[in-house]
């Protein structure tokens, strides 16, 4: 029996290497040597004007929420078609989450619904980049310089992707990465903050030193650092900066492998998708993804769940995604919903995610071969 994970950590270049150079170094805290190397790679690989490595994605959008300065009455529209995480740095803050439809091509948060869902109560749009595909930050950011909002990419899955040449983390006023073991570049558990609007960057150090103004303490400007505002401890230590670290380095490399197996995904169910028995990811024109992920939409929740079954009898994971937002019971206390969601309700229900790691290799072709194996009876073959 085959047996190929849907995601499989990889060491890719020095991570065994830093991680004692990390010990030697004998800081194990954050805000080190390699904390302060992943901030610079970051920024080289962003563009974004100033990084700031956190302890995960969460932590990333849990301090984004307190820059927005939301409050209870608040409201923030996103795609219910995310993570949890998303709504749940809003509702900390006491604000509602907003929850709009996707795009049914991209399925990323759909423009025309954001705006929509604009009332007086909106302070920030949270577009996420599914897939490591970028939403169109252009029609979503006239709308919030329309509106006074701010603009937050939840590019958990995007770093490496751009939009129209530029790269995510920097096409929004904040940003959030998650370096989560299931995305491309990783360290267990990790995020990073990435700000682009210069008169926050003081408040988002204090914010990730607990509320202190420690950092300007390490850089000489305070002569004692004390508490000045709202926080938490949203710094990784060194060790995990230091994993991280290595696979930064190898940021280029992991997409470019990651992108050869999407190709040839792509290459293989395209006679499915012309038989219309499935439909594969598509994007924008003015789009260019990272190789995060691959999935098919199959025709319906009895069709996707079937396949599931078929491809675990195998050894072959192949898990379905996100839970509707709208639909759970956080959802619904917290959040409000504006529209339908017809699409988020089809997507959620049909959507089935493939193998995607660094090391899959030509186990891709087994996974291939076992899912054609199921379509067959359509009288398909693999090319």
């Amino acid at each position: 029996m085959v047996e190929i994970p849907f995601n499989r950590p990889t060491l890719i270049g020095k991570e065994i290497t830093y991680l004692r150079d990390a010990i030697r170094r004998g800081q194990l805290s954050g805000d080190g040597y390699f904390t302060s190397r992943c901030n610079m790679l970051i920024t080289e690989l962003t563009g974004a004007q100033k990084v700031l490595l956190t302890h995960s994605c969460t932590a990333a959008l849990e301090m984004a929420a307190i820059l927005c300065d939301l409050a209870p009455g608040d409201e923030v529209i996103m795609p219910s078609f995310t993570f949890v995480s998303t709504a749940n740095a809003v509702t900390l803050r006491g604000a509602t989450p907003v929850f709009v439809d996707i795009d049914p091509d991209t399925l990323n948060i759909d423009p025309m619904r954001v705006a929509d869902a604009i009332t007086p109560r909106t302070r920030a749009i949270f577009a996420v980049h599914y897939a490591g595909f970028p939403a169109d930050m252009d029609a979503l950011a006239k709308i919030a310089r329309a509106y006074d909002c701010l603009l937050v990419e939840d590019a958990a899955q995007a770093l490496g992707a751009s939009y129209k040449g530029r790269p995510c983390g920097s096409l929004g006023d904040l940003a959030a990465f998650s370096f989560h073991e299931t995305k491309n570049v990783i360290s267990g558990e990790g995020g990073a903050l990435t700000i682009n609007r210069p008169e926050l960057n003081e408040r988002a150090e204090i914010i990730r030193e607990k509320g202190t103004n420690r950092s300007k303490f390490f850089r000489g400007q305070v002569d004692k650092y004390t508490w000045v505002d709202i926080g938490s401890s949203f710094l990784p230590g060194e060790l995990i900066a230091s994993y991280l670290c290595a696979q930064l380095e190898m940021a280029e490399m992991i997409k470019i492998r990651r992108l050869s197996i999407f190709e040839r995904y792509m290459e293989a169910f395209a006679p499915l998708e012309q038989a219309q028995r499935v439909r594969l990811p598509r994007w924008s024109e003015h789009s260019t993804g990272n190789g995060h992920m691959f999935y098919l939409l199959l025709r319906d929740g009895a069709d996707r769940d079937a396949f599931i079954a078929h491809m675990r009898a195998a050894g072959i994971g192949t898990p379905f995604h996100y839970v509707p937002l709208h639909s759970a019971p956080a959802g619904r206390r917290y959040g409000r919903t504006s529209g339908t969601l017809s699409i988020t309700d089809r997507i959620s229900e049909t959507l089935v995610r493939l193998p995607m790691f660094f090391e899959l290799g030509s186990q891709a072709e087994d996974v291939i071969d076992r899912a054609h194996a199921y379509f067959d009876p359509a009288g398909v073959t693999a090319q």
